[in-house]
C-alpha cells in the first residue's frame, strides 16, 4: 500500500478527521486549530504508478503534480479523505475544483471540497486585505458548518505557534543538508514524509534527525566540493539526487516549492486568522505561483546564493509548469550575468526510467564548473 495511504489512515484510526490540501501553501494552522488534521498532497507519490482515471478527466499535457493528485483523489484518497482544499496556485488548480466534483460525483463519492481565492495581484492594498480576510472568514464558517466544530482564537494562537516550530525545525535541517550533515535525498524524503503526519509528530521527527545529523557519525562532505543551489516546484527524484552528489556537487540550499519556500516564512502569530494569512501570504517567501511576491524573487534568490556560497544553479522543471517557465529565462541570463553557471533538467510523469540521461547531462555539468 502507498505510504501516504498508510499515514492517513493511521491518523484516521486513533479518530482524527484528515483534509487533504493540494499545495501550494494551504492555511495549515487554521486546519489544525479545528481538530482537522491537513496533509498536503505534493503529487510526487500520492500514486504508485499510473494516472489512468485522472486521463479521463485532464489533458496529458497537464503537468504531473495535478494529474497524480486527480488520480488519487478519484480513487484511494476519494474514499479515504474526510475533505479536500484547493485554492488558485496555477491555472490548472485553479479549475480542478470543478472537474473533481465530477469526477467524484460519477462514483457516487461525498467529499466536501473547500476552496479560496487567493488575490493574483496582491499589493497589499485594503481592498485586497478585505478580500482575502473575507476568504478566511468564509471558509471558517464552512469547515464549522461541515464538521461542527468551533474556530477559537486561543486556538488558532496554538497551532501557529506549533507550525512555527516545525518550520524552525525545517531549515535547521536544512542548514545540516547544506553542511553535508545529510544527503540530499534524504533531506528531501524527510521534510516531504512530515507533510503527511501531525504537526506534533513531524516535529519530534525533525528533531530526532536533527540530533542524529549533529552525532559524531553524521556524514559529511568535503568542503571543497561544487556547492549548487536547486530550484522548482519539486525536488529531483532520490535517483537524481544521488547522481548530482557523486558527480561532486554539494546541494547547498534550495528554491524549491515544496521545500524551503514552504517553510522559510514565519508571520507573526496571533488569533485573527485573517491577518495572520494577509501577512502570510503577502510577506511569503517568493514564489512563481505568489504574483504579487515575483517582483523580489530575483533578489531572493541571489541572496540565498550567495548565504550559501554556491557557484551553480540547477533548475528542476516540472514539465507544463506555466509559472516556472515564463520565469526560467529571465532568471538564468540574471544568474550568468554574475558568473553562476546553470543547468535545466525538465521531469515529467513518464522520465523515471531516463536517468541515465539525466546522468550525462549532469556531468557535463560538473566538467563546465570544473573549467
Amino acid at each position: 500500500m502507498n505510504s501516504i495511504i498508510n499515514k492517513i489512515q493511521k491518523i484516521k484510526d486513533s479518530g482524527g478527521k484528515v483534509i487533504g490540501c493540494f499545495p501550494l501553501y494551504p492555511p495549515l494552522e487554521l486546519f489544525h486549530s479545528m481538530d482537522i488534521i491537513p496533509v498536503v498532497l505534493w503529487g510526487s507519490d500520492v500514486v504508485p504508478a499510473g494516472v489512468s482515471e485522472s486521463d479521463k478527466h485532464l489533458q496529458n499535457y497537464v503537468c504531473s503534480v495535478a494529474r497524480r493528485l486527480t488520480e488519487f483523489v478519484l480513487t484511494d484518497g476519494g474514499f479515504l479523505l474526510d475533505g479536500l482544499f484547493m485554492y488558485n496556485a496555477c491555472d490548472t488548480l485553479r479549475n480542478l475544483p470543478e472537474i473533481l466534483a465530477c469526477g467524484l460525483g460519477e462514483k457516487n463519492i461525498k467529499l466536501p471540497l473547500f476552496n479560496i481565492h487567493i488575490p493574483a495581484m496582491y499589493s497589499g492594498h485594503a481592498d485586497s486585505n478585505k478580500y482575502l480576510r473575507d476568504e478566511i472568514t468564509g471558509l471558517v464558517n464552512k469547515l464549522e458548518q461541515e464538521y461542527g466544530v468551533v474556530y477559537s482564537e486561543k486556538r488558532f494562537r496554538e497551532s501557529a505557534d506549533l507550525y512555527r516550530e516545525m518550520r524552525s525545525l525545517s531549515l535547521e535541517l536544512d542548514a545540516l543538508a547544506s553542511s553535508g550533515m545529510i544527503g540530499f535525498g534524504d533531506f528531501c524524503r524527510i521534510i516531504h514524509e512530515g507533510y503527511a503526519m501531525p504537526v506534533e509528530v513531524q516535529i519530534e521527527s525533525l528533531k530526532s534527525w536533527i540530533k542524529k545529523c549533529n552525532s559524531p557519525t553524521g556524514k559529511k562532505i568535503p568542503e571543497d566540493k561544487h556547492r549548487v543551489v536547486v530550484s522548482g516546484i519539486l525536488p529531483p527524484p532520490p535517483a537524481v539526487c544521488d547522481i548530482i552528489e557523486k558527480a561532486g556537487f554539494t546541494i547547498a540550499g534550495n528554491d524549491i516549492a515544496s521545500l524551503y519556500r514552504s517553510y522559510f516564512s514565519h508571520p507573526e502569530i496571533t488569533g485573527d486568522a485573517g491577518k495572520f494569512y494577509i501577512d502570510f501570504y503577502q510577506n511569503h517567501f517568493p514564489c512563481t505561483t505568489l504574483l504579487s511576491t515575483s517582483d523580489k524573487r530575483a533578489e531572493a534568490i541571489m541572496d540565498l546564493i550567495r548565504e550559501r556560497n554556491a557557484r551553480g544553479f540547477i533548475f528542476i522543471g516540472e514539465k507544463f509548469c506555466e509559472y516556472e517557465y515564463f520565469e526560467i529565462p529571465f532568471i538564468d541570463k540574471m544568474l550568468r550575468n554574475e558568473g553562476i553557471n546553470t543547468l535545466l533538467l525538465e521531469f515529467s510523469i513518464d522520465d523515471n526510467e531516463n536517468i541515465e540521461g539525466f546522468g550525462t547531462r549532469i556531468e557535463s555539468f560538473a566538467e563546465v564548473m570544473s573549467g
